[in-house]
């Protein structure tokens, strides 16, 4: 942005140039003064506001408006209902379709914040007559939020650096694929609404410590309370601002300032974020937040001894701290040893742990592992999402160290700590992408400035004015090298991340596509069909077994009732879902009969070539059934005598025998699906299957989608024997 912006100076003042020669205009009239430049920057942040909105619609143009993923129908459906019902109801929603026969408590159970805003949304289009139905506002929120983040995003970098770096990192930010994956139209998640918290709250944060007013530190503190009720990725803020007030304390650079902007945020944040009913009273137990507690205290040991220091004369002073010291060490040791036996302090949770430890997960909470989005990220995905930014992070950092201000410290820690939660956690991507964009455009921008003094005439004549000829040829020529290639990176930035929004980050999971030969596309409907078959043929009290993946599209599009989905809040409720789908079919009916299952959704990719099925997954299934049910679900039983996972005739006997490959491989072998090929072979796994003569016994085939992907079977009721 900034070096094809100093290229326009360049040719315009050329031009300009000319004109006043040929007396066209006037001796003097310059075109970029001061008295306009804020016509163009606000002209510049208009075009990045409505490009970072254009460039996330490609789902809609290309699928019409559609909810993506799977998370983004619980909050579509729970935002109906508030729309419908009030907030009132919406609290205190009891959902009797969810976690049957447990049920589940919605409104103390989520993060309100991102249903609210949709709600406030839509009424406020309706109270200026602006007809339009709920589900294109959830659709279209991300992308407006994400709009706003590139504001959001400008002012932080402009706080913290200047404006020229902040228009730089909101035009990054607008099309950064890190962040465009979790903003595209249809995405209508929690972290659609969050990103732009996390930052406006960073951004009040920096304006607080630098001013010192309890009118910032109050609003910074609003900000986090928006944050706490979108996203429980709060709890990075929580830790985040703490750890920069310890260092700024060791660093030698307390003031008053930094005292008001933190008090005020912690016990107004504390105090707002209580009022989410599913945070409660974590803030003053839990151990996540025990470290903005610690340095709370801290502050205030410091300020108060840093008042003493300032009113007693040294040898008291030397005696006095050292009786104070060693007390508070003493009672703060003692105190945490009584919390901890006492349990008034909750252990660390166990995404908190694999943030710490990325193989915990995987050895003591295999439900948590088996989320893709929860594995550590690749490098290959760093650069995916990143493309440029993973080189000029660095540089930028370099220039906060060079440039050190208590601004530049905050933004310095922010990018070491996103940058390691995100190499453990691909989710973490999204906290780590808008800190790339900010340390990216200063290093940007403090490299084409350093250049540009050589191209426009005015700085040039006057730096260069008493040097060598030669050496100003020099200079000149390689400034323009390093300008134009700044302008190529960056073209070639642009262009990766509008691929990736088009080809990667815009196809919702619910309706599938390929190309065909011809270029053509191909859509794969199959999950709306199954879910509208199940919506229109089954009672309506009616209870679907499924793997909790599909829990709230059920809900959502077929308007029945399920026993597990992606809360995932009980494990044992899902482990025993595992055992069904891994157990032979007499021992799963028992378990479907006691659940009171009338049909069981499996997910079958061997006819496509999707390879995001239940097969693919049910290794999960046995790990978490396996993790309750000790003992009667072993792992190994489902591995070949070399230990292999296989569904061919090498693959073992309680493999063949179990629920899941019955329902997805029965009548299969009567299919051929590749030319040339046997029937019954597997276009994921590419092997033919080892059990073609699949017969059920308890459940009977009631729905097959078009392509196979979605099948549906009934559960079978016994002979009535009385």
């Amino acid at each position: 942005t900034q070096s094809t912006w100093g290229l326009i100076q360049v040719f315009v003042s050329f031009k300009m140039g000319l004109l006043q020669d040929m007396g066209v205009i006037p001796k003097g009239t310059r075109f970029f003064s001061a008295d306009n430049s804020f016509i163009v920057k606000y002209l510049i942040l208009g075009i990045i506001y409505v490009l970072a909105f254009a460039v996330r619609l490609t789902s809609v143009l290309r699928f019409e408006s559609v909810i993506h993923e799977f998370d983004p129908y619980f909050n579509f459906r729970s935002t109906k209902y508030l729309v419908s019902e009030g907030f009132y109801s919406f609290h205190n929603w009891f959902d009797e379709a969810a976690w049957y026969p447990l049920g589940r408590i919605i409104g103390g159970t989520i993060y309100p914040g991102l249903m609210v805003t949709a709600a406030f949304v839509f009424w406020g289009l309706n109270a200026i007559h602006l007809t339009v139905n709920i589900r294109n506002v959830c659709v279209l929120l991300a992308p407006f939020m994400a709009s706003n983040t590139t504001i959001a995003t400008y002012l932080l970098t402009k706080e913290t650096r200047d404006e020229k770096s902040g228009l730089i990192a909101a035009a990054l930010i607008a099309v950064v694929p890190g962040y465009i994956s979790r903003s595209v139209a249809g995405s209508y998640d929690n972290e659609a609404v969050a990103i732009f918290a996390l930052i406006f709250t960073y951004y009040l944060w920096v304006k607080a410590v630098k001013t010192g007013s309890l009118f910032w530190s109050a609003g910074c503190a609003l900000t986090y309370f928006y944050m706490v009720s979108a996203w429980g990725g709060y709890i990075f803020i929580i830790n985040l601002i703490p750890l920069y007030v310890l260092v700024m304390l060791i660093a030698g650079r307390y003031s008053h300032r930094l005292y008001i902007a933190y008090n005020t945020l912690y016990i107004l944040g504390t105090i707002l974020s209580m009022q989410i009913p599913f945070v409660g009273f974590q803030p003053v137990y839990s151990s996540e937040h025990m470290a903005a507690f610690g340095v709370f205290g801290l502050l205030q040991l410091y300020a108060g001894i840093h008042w003493l220091k300032s009113i007693l004369n040294p040898e008291l002073f030397t005696k006095l701290f050292r009786t104070l010291f060693v007390t508070v060490a003493v009672g703060v040791v003692l105190g945490l040893a009584a919390a901890m036996a006492t349990g008034y302090v909750s252990p660390w949770t166990g995404r908190f742990y694999t943030l710490l430890d990325p193989t915990y997960a995987k050895e003591h909470i295999p439900i948590i592992a088996s989320v893709s989005e929860h594995q550590p990220t690749t490098w290959a995905s760093l650069f995916f999402d990143l493309h440029l930014l993973c080189f000029m992070l660095p540089a930028g950092m370099y220039f906060c160290f060079k440039d050190m201000t208590d601004a530049s410290i905050f933004l310095i820690l922010y990018g070491v700590t996103s940058i390691y939660f995100a190499g453990v956690m691909v989710r973490l991507m999204l906290v780590l992408a808008p800190i790339a964009c900010v340390l990216s455009a200063i290093s940007i921008s403090a490299t084409i400035q350093n250049y540009m003094q050589y191209l426009l005439p005015a700085r040039g004549k006057k730096r260069l004015s008493s040097g060598d000829d030669r050496l100003s040829s020099v200079d000149s020529q390689v400034s323009i090298v390093v300008v134009l290639g700044s302008a190529v990176l960056l073209c070639f930035y642009v262009i990766h991340c509008t691929w990736v929004a088009s080809e990667a980050y815009s196809s919702p999971s619910i309706v599938l596509a390929a190309k065909q030969p011809d270029g053509s596309r191909l859509i794969f409907d199959d999950f709306r069909e199954a879910y509208w078959w199940l919506r229109q043929n089954t009672k309506e009290d009616a209870k679907i077994m499924s793997w909790w993946d599909y829990g709230y599209q059920i809900t959502a599009m077929a308007n029945r009732t399920i026993l597990v989905d992606n809360n995932t809040w009980n494990n044992t409720h899902i482990a025993t879902v595992g055992k069904a789908m891994s157990s032979d079919e007499d021992t799963a009916f028992e378990i479907m009969k006691k659940l009171d299952v009338d049909y069981v959704l499996v997910i079958f990719g061997g006819m496509t070539g999707y390879s995001s099925d239940d097969i693919n997954k049910f290794l999960w299934m046995v790990r978490i059934g396996g993790g309750v049910y000790k003992g009667e679900i072993v792992e190994k039983d489902y591995f070949t005598p070399s230990g292999e996972y296989k569904i061919d005739k090498e693959a073992s006997k309680t493999m063949l025998n179990c629920l899941m490959y019955k329902l997805c491989y029965y009548r299969f072998g009567e299919v051929h699906t590749e030319y040339g090929k046997p029937g019954g072979y597997d276009r994921v796994r590419n092997t033919e299957i080892g059990n073609k003569d699949v017969r059920l016994k308890h459940v009977e085939e009631a729905f097959t989608s078009q392509h196979w992907i979605v099948r549906i079977y009934k559960v079978k009721r016994e002979d009535n024997r009385s």
